[in-house]
């Protein structure tokens, strides 16, 4: 039987699929993209805005004519169970709370199954249950050459804008030990790359113990040939230990980081616990301890209470700090949130327009960093190959085209050389 589990947001929701899809693995099931024909589709749905949301719903019809069934989990599933229910008859939604179940779903189904049971009806009397947030522990990925590694769920801020935190609930965090252990282990399985995933990773604080705590903890018992990725970095929890944590060789020159605004008023006025000043010292610590890395951020336009003078001190602040890439998202009310019905909103127009002058920034930021990357030592993970080419993305995340490949190479392999123009990357040839 064919499976396909499609997947929408974070890396957290690319990690549990991941997760879900090696059990189906496991089980002797055969795993297929979403343009693939499956008998069950499994959809790993986002609510952060409102397009994610649309996206979802347009992609569960498109499924649910394909499909036998169409299981629905994530955080819209959370949040909208009866609204994803009425698209179709053949969808189940599974809560937050119960997800990690589906990890036992291709049991259930193969059980069932041999009874000639149906699968909808197979799927429909899954007995979910409450289950640990972390029992996410893939040996093996479909869609992903990287391994991915869940240590921290939830959130305990309280962004004004955000509907994330009510749907993930609080803060908790993976046993320190079973952190080193996990990452160990996907090691051994021969990853060379690992990404730290979580609702907000740099809240983790496991009895005191922080993420930079954990981290230089873990790095020395790794090879010096695997690399880690920390899949987005909160500012407000950023401290110096964690600073100290990203100068290690095995951490790649990668950081992305939720700014959203570069306005104290702002900043006030979503509830964010941080200042511009805190940016600053966030974004120069991370260039003193790597070369140049590729820091790329998300931000927000139209944010409410976001007058032309706030939006002018974060376009010059993205600017002047050389951000490699910007994730812009106009602002989008979120149903539950205090912002949904707030007074202040900037027009639509002109957020629309913020967002635009952000994205044209971006592409601006994103050929500088490129163009300054042109002739520098770096390392590449080999992630595909296509008419006889071979691509990957580059230690500090550019996509490129690898030349002079080693016949022996293999997917998911770290090699190391320089970027001699835009997009091609020349393996060393020693």
């Amino acid at each position: 039987m064919k499976v396909c589990v499609y997947t929408l947001g974070c890396r957290l929701n690319q990690c549990e699929s991941e997760a879900i899809c090696d059990s189906f693995l496991k089980e002797g099931y055969e795993i297929v993209k979403e343009n693939d024909e499956a008998s069950l589709y499994i959809v790993n749905t986002c609510t952060v805005t409102s397009k994610a949301e649309q996206k979802a719903r347009r992609m569960i019809r498109i499924f649910s004519k394909k499909g036998e069934a169409v299981v629905v989990t994530g955080c819209y599933a959370q949040m909208n169970e009866k609204e994803i229910k009425s698209l179709s008859d053949n969808i189940i939604c599974i809560p937050l709370v119960k997800k990690a179940s589906l990890l036992d779903l291709a049991k259930h189904i193969k059980t069932s199954l041999v009874a000639n049971i149906s699968l909808f009806d197979s799927v429909s009397s899954f007995a979910e249950v409450e289950t640990s947030p972390f029992s996410y522990n893939a040996q093996s990925f479909s869609y992903h050459s990287r391994a991915y590694l869940k240590i921290q769920e939830g959130c305990d801020n309280e962004c004004a804008y955000c509907r994330v935190h009510i749907a993930r609930g609080k803060s908790q965090f993976l046993d320190p030990n079973e952190v080193i252990a996990r990452a160990l282990e996907l090691e051994r399985s021969g990853f060379r790359e690992i990404v730290l995933t979580g609702v907000n990773l740099t809240m983790y604080d496991h009895e005191g113990e922080g993420l930079g705590g954990v981290l230089l903890r873990l790095l020395p018992k790794l090879s010096l040939n695997t690399r880690l990725r920390l899949s987005s970095m909160e500012p407000d929890h950023i401290d110096e230990k964690l600073i100290e944590a990203c100068s290690d060789v095995r951490m790649h020159p990668h950081f992305h980081i939720p700014l959203q605004s570069a306005s104290d008023k702002v900043l006030k006025r979503v509830n964010r616990k941080y200042s511009a000043s805190h940016l600053e010292w966030v974004i120069s610590n991370l260039r003193a301890v790597k070369d140049d890395p590729f820091i790329a951020c998300d931000v927000i336009t139209g944010l409410p209470g976001e007058e032309e003078e706030d939006f002018e001190i974060t376009r010059r602040f993205l600017e002047e700090k050389q951000f490699a890439a910007l994730h812009v998202f106009p602002f989008s009310p979120r149903p539950d949130t205090p912002l949904m019905n707030a007074k202040d909103r900037v027009e639509e127009r002109v957020r629309d327009e913020r967002a635009l002058i952000l994205r044209e920034l971006s592409n601006k930021l994103s050929d500088a960093y490129i163009t300054r990357q042109i002739g520098k030592k770096s390392e590449v993970l080999l992630e595909s190959r296509k008419n006889g080419a071979f691509y990957g993305t580059t230690g500090n995340y550019l996509k490129v085209k690898i030349d002079s490949v080693p016949l022996n190479a293999q997917r998911g392999e770290i090699l190391k050389g320089h970027i001699e123009k835009k997009g091609v990357f020349v393996v060393d040839e020693s």
